[in-house]
């Protein structure tokens, strides 16, 4: 939340209640969060529980690099790196639903490589790889 706030001043951008507010249920979340369950979180806090005004705030720490919208499982988790420009890798839990983020530097770079060696410009890339945790892993060999 600090890097958050930190960002937002340097970039004269304004964390609402509400934005402040949807960010803080995303950092202290361990599963990706759907619109739905944020928007619940919000009313039983006292917040106008429209669906706009979720989408709104999701759109803005999206846009900001303060969250990340795992579109497989159309959800939302915050970012673990704010600030820093990075193309995420998240690896999606097929039993727990678990998300973990990861960085793409040397994935992105090839990427981009290839992107580049047949003239076309990566503009926005999302990596989703989707399997069994470790945890879940232990549990299941139990």
């Amino acid at each position: 939340m600090d890097a958050a706030q930190t960002l937002c001043a340097e970039r004269g951008l304004r964390l609402t209640p509400v934005r402040q507010k949807v960010l803080e249920l995303l950092l202290k979340s361990h599963a990706p969060l759907g619109a739905y369950a944020i928007l619940s979180e919000l009313a039983d806090s006292g917040f106008n529980a429209q669906p706009p005004v979720a989408y709104r705030a999701l759109d803005f720490l999206v846009e900001n690099g303060f969250a990340h919208r795992i579109e497989k499982i159309n959800a939302f988790v915050a970012c673990n790196r704010p600030g820093e420009g990075h193309a995420p890798v998240f690896m999606i839990c097929n039993d727990c639903g678990q998300v973990a983020e990861a960085s793409t530097k040397t994935q992105s770079s090839s990427l981009d490589r290839t992107a580049r060696a047949i003239g076309f410009d990566v503009q926005h890339m999302v990596v989703e790889a989707q399997g069994v945790c470790a945890g879940c892993r232990e549990r299941a060999s139990m």
